[in-house]
């Protein structure tokens, strides 16, 4: 029976071969039944072109997780899978494949073409990241992937786009949007990151409108960090309440260089503390300044080319980089007599997410979705409890973000993505004539316009496509067949859980609800779990510049999924950031090979199992103790999990497995085992009654080890007619096997066993610290007063797992002449003393007992401190008489050993 289980575990022969027998076997599919509402969670959709990072397996670990305990409950579970076409970086891999392979730009090869390349690098690499996610464990249901530009999608998004058009939420115009010059596209604020950088504080001189040059009053200092925009400057601003400069509000200025008069104008934005007080205006590429310029209806001028070079506006600076022309601009204005001085200064640089480059802030024309209105429903979902953000604290922030929103720029200069369905008709001449057309399809575009303008209309579809988080907010019922009403949709949607990182709680997570609260009328999941972002040892962002990026797929090779995963549950709390660790990780492979390992023994043993199941139970003390501890165990994690502390649920089973089960009552099973008989088959039952509920208990946290442990013991029981089994019997996979509920029979005092536990610690510690050999056996002598038949009928186990002699091991009730020159310990009224002569240093014994009291002094004084306050008569009576009965044996204690080192009594 022992060569079934081999001695060791190889998780790489192991991990592939369950996962395609689970994929194989159907049990990634939901079981549809009518009668019970379905548990559904929405793939966080990774990008086509994205390499697996530990983001991806944090997501798949808690999602896996969720799906697996629910399918183990015996649930309706749908976890939908798919991937996204991430416009950016797939545009980007597509041009620069073209650029290595075939020398050719894609304005060269032309937008038709160049689509139909990005499809075929799609259908190449796209399925990449999915065979990374199943590396994980991710039981998807692989039969319901989507792809976010899939025909069903794409419709999905064209009906979204014409319903928010018609109702008068997206519109077409002109304003300030971050602008990526490498890209030639605007980018949403979540592609835009923002790094602390050195740069240089510029004092300059606007000098007054009719001013001689003739000292300060003829000028008014201003600060800027970036002295290109200078050129596009529409006026001078100053507080309203800055005494400084109130005189001067009012009054014209002169752009340098160019000489173009502006205004000086009061407005409460402007900051006193930073630079002179005065700053400069450029409506067209600042938002603070735009916000401004709107407020006093000041001219915008756009002084730059969408490639970042000056244009017409710049005067003679226009064809310079923007760079170029800061340099140039500043060295004409010192020749000028315009310069104050520069200072070094900490810049938050704006930079493109994908290309790296500096973002401009610059007025385009795109499309925008009015979004106020969609965000106070989505405000009012969270606020009467249909949607529940976990941790709650992120409830602030998602309302300050949707009570502060603006207008969502949706359009991107792209060629991979949703085209926006919006068509413009094109006069004789082959100019715009300024109607368009919005519709789903290009056919009813012409109908509409045909049945306006005649037959012989030309239309002209909008060049730009959809920003990705437009599709992306989608996502929960467009992957469920929306706009058709499918069966998937009538059954599955809403979904129950969204579960996410908290960085994108707004670009996406708050998108979602507004769009499904929108277009579905219902919110589009009942609860938001947020997870943490996975930071280095040290508390760092992990970078590749700080070379401390961790390869999931390297340490799963080296370690195993499962120790990965269980390092990211146990790790992490709700909403907050871990510290990963390879030695944790480590850590938890070896946890996996201890759960190997107890079950090597316990499966190896059932070979002695009687042939004939008792008719009588006939379980012992440590039986009972390990069985209400598992309850207790069950009763916790059931209660974790519903509260959604995965990671404490995991710690909590891993503390009972490694420190109770494995530690101790296998320990105490072997000595059970030997006795053969009645006694076998009821420690065996209780064995495999443990492993099988801890293994269904570890099941969602590390599936594999669990699901081959589980079929060896599976297997082993069967095995034989009158062997344990779980009582609603074995299933044919751990995958499915049920859930374990709180076991509510043998709810014994279990408080007898942890006093026996109590006294083999202390033994073993005695030993440890005074350097006795593990292998030695030593003398002791128990006075346990009332408990003095609980410890004989213990005296094996004391004796086998604190390693005594057995002919100098003597147990009293009293013993009014205590052995002399012996180690003393207390436990509660049971006193031990080891008689360690010439092992163990008396004097350093008599200052542990010295400082044992003291310690115990001082909780005497906090326990006596606490029944006299207001706690005795407020709190309930069972705590109250809880408290007392500790200080009693706190006090019990101390006497004792107070008496050991002739001290006087409390």
């Amino acid at each position: 029976m022992a060569d079934t289980l081999p001695k060791t575990y190889d998780f790489t022969s192991t991990e592939k071969r369950l996962y395609d027998w689970w994929e194989s076997s159907g049990y990634f599919k939901p079981k549809i039944d009518p009668a019970k509402k379905p548990f559904v969670i929405s793939i966080p959709p990774p990008n086509i072109t994205g390499e697996l990072h530990l983001g991806h397996a944090m997501f798949v670990a808690v999602e896996d997780l969720m799906i697996r305990y629910q399918r183990m409950k015996g649930n309706p579970t749908l976890w939908v899978p798919g991937s996204d076409h991430a416009g950016i970086a797939t545009q980007l891999q597509v041009e620069k494949m073209l650029l290595k392979e075939e020398e050719v730009t894609r304005e060269e090869l032309g937008r038709e073409e160049f689509v139909r390349r990005a499809w075929q690098w799609k259908e190449k690499y796209g399925s990449i990241i999915y065979n990374q996610l199943r590396r994980l464990g991710a039981s998807c249901d692989w039969e319901h992937e989507r792809f976010t530009l899939d025909e069903g999608l794409s419709r999905a998004v064209r009906r979204a786009f014409v319903s928010l058009y018609r109702k008068g939420l997206i519109y077409r115009g002109a304003y300030l949007v971050n602008w990526s010059p490498g890209l030639k596209t605007a980018v949403s604020d979540l592609e835009v990151e923002y790094s602390e950088e050195p740069g240089t504080l510029y004092f300059f001189k606007y000098k007054l409108k009719g001013s001689d040059d003739g000292g300060d009053a003829d000028y008014i200092p201003v600060a800027t960090t970036r002295p290109e925009t200078i050129l596009g400057d529409t006026a001078v601003a100053v507080h309203p309440a800055d005494d400084r400069y109130r005189t001067l509000v009012g009054q014209t200025v002169l752009v340098p260089i160019l000489n173009r008069e502006i205004p000086v104008i009061a407005d409460e934005a402007v900051d006193r503390e930073f630079g002179t007080g005065a700053v400069k205006v450029t409506p067209g590429h600042d938002t603070t300044d735009y916000a401004i310029g709107l407020r006093h209806t000041l001219p915008i001028i756009n002084i730059m080319n969408k490639d970042a070079t000056m244009n017409e506006n710049a005067g003679p600076y226009a064809g310079q980089d923007r760079f170029e022309c800061r340099q140039n601009l500043w060295g004409d204005m010192s020749k000028a007599k315009l310069i104050l001085r520069t200072q070094p200064h900490t810049l938050n640089v704006p930079r493109s997410q994908r290309g790296g480059e500096i973002v401009e802030p610059l007025v385009s024309t795109q499309w925008f979705v009015k979004i106020k209105p969609l965000a106070e429903a989505a405000i009012a979902a969270v606020k009467d409890k249909r949607i529940q953000i976990v941790p709650e604290r992120f409830e602030k922030v998602y309302f300050n973000w949707l009570e502060n929103i603006k207008d969502w720029c949706i359009s991107r200069q792209l060629w991979w993505g949703h085209r926006i369905p919006v068509w413009y008709r094109i006069a004789p001449d082959g100019a715009p004539a300024g109607d368009q057309f919005c519709a789903e399809t290009e056919e009813e575009a012409y109908a509409e316009a045909r049945a306006k303008f005649g037959p012989d209309v030309k239309l002209e579809q909008d060049p730009d496509v959809l920003d990705t988080w437009f599709s992306s907010g989608l996502w929960p019922f467009s992957t469920l067949g929306w706009p058709e009403e499918t069966g998937d949709m009538k059954y599955f949607y809403p979904t129950s859980m969204l579960e996410t990182g908290y960085d994108i709680l707004f670009f996406w997570v708050a998108r979602m609800i507004m769009m499904g609260l929108e277009f579905t009328g219902q919110a589009p999941f009942d609860t938001v779990y947020l997870h943490g972002i996975i930071r280095d040892e040290q508390g760092r962002k992990m970078s590749k510049t700080l070379g401390n990026v961790i390869d999931p797929l390297n340490v799963m090779d080296e370690f195993g999924t499962d120790a990965l995963r269980f390092t990211l549950l146990t790790g992490s709390t709700p909403g907050n950031d871990m510290n990963l660790s390879l030695q944790r990780v480590e850590a938890n492979r070896n946890f996996a090979n201890k759960l190997w390992n107890a079950a090597r023994f316990i499966i190896a043993n059932l070979e002695k199992c009687p042939p004939t199941k008792p008719t009588v139970t006939g379980w012992t003390l440590p039986d009972r103790w390990i069985r209400v501890r598992m309850a207790q165990t069950i009763a916790d994690v059931n209660r974790l999990f519903e509260n959604f502390q995965y990671g404490e649920a995991g710690r909590q089973v891993y503390e009972f497995f490694w420190s109770e089960f494995a530690d101790w009552y296998i320990e105490i099973a072997k000595l059970q085992l030997a006795q053969g008989g009645d006694r076998a088959w009821h420690t065996l039952d209780t064995l495999v009654m443990v492993l099988d509920q801890c293994m269904r208990l570890l099941h969602p946290f590390t599936p594999y080890v669990t699901e081959e442990i589980w079929q060896h013991l599976r297997r082993a029981c069967l095995a034989g007619p009158e062997r344990p089994a779980p009582p609603e019997g074995w299933a044919d996979a751990l995958i499915i096997a049920q859930w374990p509920t709180p076991i509510t029979n043998d709810q014994l005092p279990i408080t007898d066993f942890p006093h026996i536990m109590d006294l083999i610690r202390a033994i073993r510690n005695a030993r440890s610290e005074n350097k006795v050999e593990l292998s030695r056996k030593i003398a002791a002598t128990i006075v346990a007063g009332d408990k003095e038949k609980l410890v004989a009928d213990q005296r094996e186990t004391i004796i086998r797992l604190a390693n005594l002699e057995p002919t100098q091991f003597r147990i009293f009730a009293e013993l009014p002449e205590k052995p002399k020159e012996a180690v003393t310990m207390v436990i509660g009224a049971t006193e031990v003393y080891l008689p360690l002569a010439g092992m163990a240093d008396m004097a350093a014994e008599q200052s542990r007992l010295a400082k044992e009291i003291a310690d115990l002094d001082k909780q005497i004084a906090k326990l006596e401190a606490l029944l006299a306050s207001d706690f005795a008569s407020k709190a309930p009576a069972a705590v109250v008489e809880k408290e007392r009965a500790r200080l009693a044996s706190v006090k019990e204690s101390r006497a004792k050993l107070a008496e050991r080192v002739n001290l006087p009594k409390v």
